[in-house]
């Protein structure tokens, strides 16, 4: 198992499926090794761009299979952790710990969304199930569950497993806020992909990022150039990817992203139900944007 260092660019991976909706676990793999060859630091699969809620248990652990092994001793892979109820989330993070995960991405319940007593309780048992370094995922825009910042610290002071925060709410005062009440303990990441600059001057030291499945090495060197105080090259570059980075902020961002994928030949536009791809002017603007972005693609 590879140590989970929770820094850099962390691309919460789409789910390439085939013609019949199937899993392509050959491109699965390629998919990851092209993403780490590009500069990535680990992987997330099974997040919400992953599809994971149309997933049968099955499904998720073969897609941890494929990815662990396809990237190897590469980088670490970390595992969503998304369910209805707390025994699947608890089964699916002993799951991915069995398949040689190295952190889980812990997301809130899905559909009932309860009071802090309940929510505290669901995550503290999916951080408690194993030892693997832990996210606690953050997007109140979502799933209509905010995870406070007072309410981080108290699971940090209970939970020496728990490391990092993917910060979704898109307001960037949130990452400051939890750093003033705890300092380093956490590891902030950005989790909304039009706020990387913006989280990374706030103290973000990471991004768990969208775009990223189609444009792995423009993702590395904004990152990298924002965090080195780069302003020049981070705003041009920033400049450049804001209208495809925009379409991780919204409902459709599946399609969106996977349809940005398959303009630059790195997968197919396919989803599964209830998503369905993208048609008439809706479709066209996204193209038009991704045609523009591929004609001013920056020379890095």
């Amino acid at each position: 198992m590879i140590p989970m260092t929770w820094r850099g660019v962390i691309p919460a991976m789409t789910t390439g499926l085939d013609e019949a909706l199937n899993v392509d676990h050959a491109f699965v793999a390629r998919h990851s090794n092209w993403l780490i060859d590009n500069g990535c630091t680990g992987i997330v699969t099974l997040g919400s761009l992953g599809e994971s809620a149309t997933m049968s248990f099955g499904e998720k652990m073969a897609v941890i299979e494929t990815v662990v092994k396809a990237v190897g001793d590469r980088a670490p892979v970390v595992a969503g952790i998304a369910s209805l109820s707390t025994a699947d989330a608890v089964a699916t993070a002993k799951g991915a710990a069995e398949r040689g995960c190295s952190g889980l991405m812990v997301l809130p319940p899905y559909v009932y969304k309860g009071d802090w007593r309940e929510n505290k309780a669901h995550v503290a048992a999916v951080f408690a199930a194993t030892s693997l370094s832990c996210m606690l995922y953050n997007n109140p825009p979502a799933y209509a569950t905010d995870y406070l910042p007072e309410h981080i610290v108290e699971l940090a002071v209970e939970h020496g497993n728990f490391h990092a925060v993917k910060e979704s709410s898109t307001d960037v005062r949130r990452v400051t806020a939890i750093r003033a009440l705890i300092g380093d303990r956490l590891r902030l990441f950005v989790g909304v992909d039009d706020a990387i600059v913006e989280g990374i001057y706030a103290g973000a030291v990471g991004w768990i990022a969208g775009l990223v499945n189609a444009f792995p090495r423009e993702s590395v060197a904004l990152f990298e150039a924002a965090s080195r105080g780069d302003r020049e090259k981070a705003f041009a570059l920033y400049q450049w990817f804001l209208p495809l980075l925009r379409m991780d902020t919204v409902p459709k961002f599946v399609q969106l992203i996977k349809l940005v994928q398959e303009q630059v030949g790195m997968g197919s536009e396919r989803v599964r139900g209830p998503r369905l791809t993208l048609v008439g002017a809706e479709r066209d603007k996204a193209l038009a944007e991704i045609r523009i972005a591929l004609n001013t693609r920056p020379a890095l």
